[in-house]
């Protein structure tokens, strides 16, 4: 079926008209509950605004994400960070070693101290205070 097909007979039926013959749907017709109505609406919105690709683009977004994105660090897993880094790996490529963001990266090496606010690649959501100036610490 043509695109312009459906959507002609979705806005019919979002507007309680029998896309084949013109017919109003009586008023206690399936297609003139509200939110058959609603659905219908939001289905031609859908078509129009072409995001009916919106699903295969919502499933790369999340197929995107970092394997252990919101896994907690382990000591271990701390450790191989630090020595990689130790050895001159960049954030991107920890980040793919460890199947992390590279702000989840960075925000780790900040912490562990590694790193200072002056070294960051990407914007954290958050840096404390005691991490935005060096004399915070007491140093």
């Amino acid at each position: 079926m043509e695109r312009e097909q459906a959507l002609k007979i979705l806005n019919a039926l979002a507007n309680g008209v029998h896309p084949a013959t013109g017919e109003v749907f009586a008023a206690d017709s399936p297609y003139q509950h509200p939110d058959t109505v609603r659905a219908l609406f939001d289905a031609v919105r859908a078509m129009e605004s072409g995001s009916g690709r919106g699903a295969a683009t919502r499933e790369r977004k999340t197929g995107d994400v970092p394997a252990n994105t919101f896994v907690r660090w382990t000591a271990e897993e701390e450790e191989r960070l630090a020595a990689a880094f130790d050895s001159g790996k960049t954030s991107a490529e920890l980040a793919r070693l460890h199947n992390r963001s590279r702000a989840a990266i960075e925000a780790r090496l900040l912490k562990m101290g590694k790193i200072d606010v002056s070294a960051l690649t990407v914007q954290l959501r958050y840096i404390k205070k005691n991490d935005d100036a060096g004399d915070a610490r007491g140093g």
